[in-house]
C-alpha cells in the first residue's frame, strides 16, 4: 500500500486513512484510533482518531460518538447529497459542538490531533472534520511569586495559552483586540499568540514582530524565553531589548500604550514589545497607588539601581587609592577593623560578593523551606564566622547586605547588576575613581546606542521626550497619562528607510 505524506490532501477512503494514521501515530499506546458507522439511509464507515490524555473522553464519547451513532430522523442525510454538503451537514447540523471545521490535508489532522483536537474521518470523503476536545491538567491562576504587588491585580498567567488569552480579553474588551497564532519549532510544533489592539500598535511594528517569527528556524520551542532569544535585537548585549512579566495587568496595560504581546503555548511568561529601559524601574503598583508615593517608591527603586551597582565598586576605590576622601573618624574605625585582614579590598569584596550569589542562588534552587533556612544561616553564621575569623571586615559584610538588599528592590534588572558590578569592581581595583566614570561612561554609551524594534531604548531619557517624562523617573496624576508615549514611534536608523 502506498501511504500518503504530511503535505498531501487525506484519503478518499477510510482505510487509507486510518493506515496512515497507524504508521505515523498508531505506535504510541496513547492514540485512539475507534471505527463506527454512521446511521445514514446508506450507513457510512466513519473514525476518529485522538490522544488519550489531552482530550475530554465524556465530551467524544456523549457529543461526537454517541451524537453520530443516534441521528435523528429529521436530520438524516439525503443520498445524493454532495460531499462537502455532508461534511458541512455534520459539523454544523449534527454535531453540537461551537468548534469544528473541515480540513483538508495530513498536516493539518496530525497537527490537529497532537494539540488535542478529535479528528473525524468518514469514508468515501477526501476531507476530514477537526473537533475542540482539548482538555488537561494545567496549573490554576494564581499570584505570581516573582511580582508580588500590595495593591492591583493579583492574578497571574499560567501555562494554558487559552486560559492566558481570556485573562486579557477580560481586561481589553475592544473589538480591535488581535490574537493571531503561529506555529514554531519543527519538533514541538508550539503556538505562539502574537497580541496587539489594532490602530492603537504601529502596523510597522506588527508586522516587523510577525517576519522575526516567521525567521525562528529551530526544532523544539518550550517557553518564551526561547522565543525572546530569536526576536531580540541585541543578543549580546546585557541588558534585555524584549520585555517580560506574568501579570496579565501589566500586559495589558502595555498593549493600551501600543506595544505587542507574544505568548507562548506552555509558558506563563508573555513578552512585550518595544521594551524600554525606564520600564525596570516601573511597576504596576505606581499606577494603583497615590502620585506621592508612586513616586518616592519610584525614586527609591532608581536609587537602589545605582546602590547595588556602584557600592561595592566605591568601597574599592574609597579603600584602595582615595583614602583621603573618607571623613577621618570613619577611616581610623575602618583601618581598626580592617586590621589583620590577609586580603586587599579587592579580593575581599569580590569574595564577598561571590559568596552572597551563591547563597541567593541556593535560596532559589532549594526546596522553599531548606531556601529559606540557608538564606539565613549562610548570611548570619558565614558573615559573622568570616568576620571573626579575620578573613574579611565588618564594614564589608555591610557593604554587601547593603548591595544584596538593594539589588532585589529591582529584580528585573538583577542579572544587569551583578555584571555590571563585577565589571566596575574590576575597574575600581585597577583605576579607582577614575576606573567608575570611565565604566559609567561605557554603560550609558552602549545603552544609548540600543534600539528595540526600531524604538530608542534610552528615551525618554535619551533623547530626552518633554512629553513622556511625566511617566519615568516621576509618575504623574493618571489624568495626565491618557496619551500614548511618544517615546514608542519607531524611528529609522541615519541613512536608512526601515
Amino acid at each position: 500500500m502506498i501511504f500518503l505524506t504530511r503535505e498531501h490532501p487525506v484519503g478518499s477512503t477510510l482505510a487509507m486513512n486510518i493506515a496512515h494514521l497507524k504508521q505515523t501515530l498508531g505506535r504510541s499506546d496513547d492514540v485512539v484510533i475507534r471505527e463506527f458507522e454512521i446511521g445514514f439511509d446508506e450507513p457510512l464507515k466513519a473514525a476518529i482518531c485522538f490522544i488519550q490524555h489531552l482530550v475530554n473522553t465524556d465530551m467524544i464519547n456523549q457529543h461526537i460518538v454517541g451524537t453520530l451513532l443516534s441521528i435523528p430522523e429529521s436530520f438524516r442525510l439525503r443520498p445524493n447529497e454532495s460531499e462537502d454538503g455532508r461534511l458541512t451537514a455534520i459539523q454544523s447540523r449534527i454535531l453540537s459542538l461551537s468548534q469544528a471545521g473541515v480540513i483538508q490535508t495530513m498536516n493539518e489532522v496530525f497537527d490537529g490531533i497532537l494539540s488535542g483536537e478529535t479528528v473525524l474521518f468518514v469514508d468515501g470523503y477526501g476531507s476530514a472534520i477537526s473537533i475542540a476536545s482539548k482538555e488537561y491538567e494545567s496549573r490554576s491562576v494564581e499570584e505570581p511569586k516573582t511580582e508580588a504587588v500590595r495593591r492591583g491585580p493579583r492574578e497571574g498567567f499560567t501555562e494554558d495559552l487559552p486560559v492566558n488569552i481570556s485573562l486579557i480579553r477580560r481586561r481589553i474588551k475592544n473589538p480591535n483586540l488581535i490574537f493571531e497564532n503561529q506555529t514554531v519549532g519543527t519538533q514541538t510544533r508550539t503556538t505562539v499568540c502574537i497580541a496587539y489592539i489594532e490602530g492603537t500598535a504601529e502596523r510597522q511594528l506588527v508586522q516587523e514582530v510577525r517576519k522575526r517569527l516567521n525567521r525562528i528556524d529551530t526544532a523544539s520551542v518550550l517557553d518564551s524565553g526561547q522565543v525572546e532569544q530569536w526576536i531580540e535585537d541585541h543578543p549580546f548585549s546585557f541588558l534585555a531589548s524584549v520585555g517580560n512579566s506574568e501579570k496579565p495587568d501589566i500586559v495589558a496595560a502595555k498593549m493600551l500604550e501600543g506595544r505587542v504581546a507574544i505568548l507562548c503555548e506552555g509558558s506563563p511568561v508573555a513578552l512585550t514589545l518595544p521594551h524600554l529601559f525606564i520600564e525596570n524601574l516601573q511597576n504596576s503598583e505606581d499606577y494603583y497607588s497615590r502620585v506621592l508615593i508612586a513616586t518616592f517608591s519610584r525614586l527609591l527603586r532608581i536609587f537602589a539601581f545605582f546602590v547595588s551597582t556602584a557600592t561595592p565598586a566605591l568601597y574599592v576605590a574609597l579603600t584602595t587609592f582615595h583614602q583621603e576622601m573618607i571623613p577621618t573618624v570613619l577611616l581610623v574605625t575602618m583601618a581598626a577593623s580592617r586590621e589583620g585582614t590577609p586580603f586587599p579590598a579587592f579580593v575581599e569584596t569580590l569574595l564577598m560578593g561571590i559568596t552572597f550569589e551563591l547563597l541567593t542562588e541556593a535560596g532559589v534552587r532549594m526546596p522553599r523551606p531548606i531556601g529559606q533556612t540557608i538564606s539565613i544561616v549562610g548570611a548570619l553564621v558565614l558573615g559573622q564566622a568570616a568576620v571573626e575569623a579575620g578573613i574579611v571586615s565588618s564594614p564589608m559584610i555591610i557593604v554587601t547586605a547593603l548591595t544584596g538588599i538593594s539589588s532585589l528592590i529591582v529584580p528585573s534588572l538583577r542579572s544587569v547588576n551583578i555584571l555590571f558590578r563585577m565589571i566596575l569592581i574590576f575597574l575600581a581595583g585597577s583605576f579607582g575613581g577614575f576606573g567608575i566614570l570611565i565604566g559609567f561612561i561605557l554603560m550609558l554609551a552602549h545603552m544609548c546606542s540600543l534600539r528595540s524594534f526600531g524604538v530608542l531604548y534610552m528615551a525618554p531619557i535619551a533623547p530626552i521626550i518633554w512629553a513622556d517624562i511625566k511617566d519615568s523617573l516621576i509618575r504623574a496624576p493618571v489624568r495626565f497619562l491618557q496619551k500614548r508615549p511618544k517615546s514608542l514611534a519607531r524611528r529609522p536608523r541615519q541613512g536608512t528607510t526601515k
